[in-house]
């Protein structure tokens, strides 16, 4: 038999429906603010990371990344690249021996993560909270040269540039570093004149291939423990490879650090010739690069050229020679390194940052990336080794050595 509605079944919905009408609301918006404590309470607590422990204590990861900065941005995860405040600093964590320690997954950690860069990168650079970076490659700006007397054996420029709309290498994902290397196959082939060359892939090179690039110094290994640690060689080799020109003085290495180092050198001491052609070659390749897929170098209007490390914002420019400085030796490292300080340049052994140093050839290079311009740099070491130089022989009378 059919049931009626007012049967028990209809009488039963119509009660449940008046009880629930009854619940007052003074007690719906205490259950609702209590659910919304338990869930901001698990996912502090239990969904988030806890702080870790900083072994770099001096470093400025660890001035910068507080408790509380570490509360709101350790759950942030970048659109781009996956990336996450834990990846950017684990450098800092593991090791004891960091300065800076952090690194960037791709251009939105810089702008995600800003509460911790920000000041960090103030801090390394010296620059105000409102700089602008501008950026000028005007070689006819250059005035004078390294004196064609000087002891010097050969000049190197780099840059890093890295292509929007992929990630940076600690945080780029294996699709993005292929996709990249696919383009830049591309955009090589369109070099022309004296930047054309070849492309050397890193997986499945011949020995003899291999063994050339090393004997010509161009080649980059793997096992740096900074770059294991913030993720800069997953998946090594793949993905990675070495461009040159016929002459060998235009280079570039495909995701290493950075998407791009691009590199002009050449025996002696001819700065504006290399700075002429790194130049040129960056232009070509930005161009080629646009042509082949629209996308551009990532430059921010306040930090310059966007690079994996914030130590190399702005110009991303290292501008090098290898110099005999003799009366320096005799003098005493420490001495040479205050005088380069003054300069506004920097000592290395000719092994590189962390070679140490051997014999009289120092690698004296800019100091500076972000706040000052590709131009002023190029100046700033062409006129700092000139006075090196200068002083050097000096030095070499004093010690008896001239």
């Amino acid at each position: 038999m059919a049931t009626m509605p007012g049967g028990p079944e209809g009488l039963s919905g119509r009660i449940e429906t008046k009880q629930t009408k009854r619940i007052p609301r003074e007690k719906l918006l205490q259950e609702s603010v209590l659910a919304v404590l338990l869930a901001f309470y698990i996912y502090h607590t239990i969904m988030s990371d806890p702080m870790p422990d900083i072994q770099s204590k001096h470093s400025l990861v660890a001035k910068y990344v507080t408790a509380p900065l570490w509360e709101k941005l350790s759950g942030v995860v970048t659109k781009t690249a996956g990336f996450t405040l834990a990846k950017a600093i684990a450098c800092a964590v593991q090791f004891d021996d960091q300065h800076c320690g952090i690194y960037a997954g791709d251009w939105d950690s810089y702008k995600d993560f800003a509460e911790v860069l920000d000041p960090l990168i103030q801090e390394y650079h010296g620059i105000s909270a409102d700089a602008v970076h501008t950026s000028d490659m005007d070689v006819s700006k250059i005035q004078g040269n390294i004196d064609p007397t000087a002891p010097v054996k050969s000049t190197r420029i780099r840059v890093g540039r890295n292509i929007d709309g992929f990630g940076l290498s600690p945080g780029i994902t294996q699709t993005q570093r292929l996709d990249v290397e696919n383009l830049m196959k591309k955009a090589f082939a369109n070099l022309e004149g004296d930047l054309a060359g070849t492309y050397f892939p890193l997986t499945g090179m011949a020995e003899t291939v291999r063994q050339q690039l090393v004997d010509d110094h161009f080649m980059f290994v793997s096992g740096d423990k900074n770059l294991i640690v913030s993720g800069m060689e997953r998946n090594w080799p793949e993905g990675r490879g070495i461009f040159h020109n016929k002459d060998k003085t235009f280079l570039t290495w495909v995701n290493e650090e950075d998407q791009l180092r691009i590199i002009s050198m050449q025996m002696g001491g001819d700065v504006k010739g290399v700075f002429d052609r790194l130049a040129r070659g960056i232009s070509a390749v930005g161009e080629s690069v646009k042509k082949e897929s629209g996308k551009e170098f990532m430059l921010d209007a306040k930090y310059g050229f966007i690079h994996a490390c914030p130590t190399n914002l702005g110009t991303g420019m290292r501008a090098s020679v290898h110099v005999d400085l003799p009366g320096f030796t005799k003098e005493g490292v420490g001495i040479l390194k205050a005088r380069c300080e003054e300069l506004k340049v920097q000592p290395r052994g000719t092994r590189g940052e962390s070679g140490g140093q051997t014999g009289i050839t120092y690698d004296i290079s800019n100091k500076h990336r972000l706040g000052y311009s590709e131009v002023e740099l190029v100046q700033c070491m062409i006129d700092g080794v000139n006075t090196l130089v200068k002083e050097d022989r000096e030095l070499q009378k004093k010690h008896g050595i001239a």
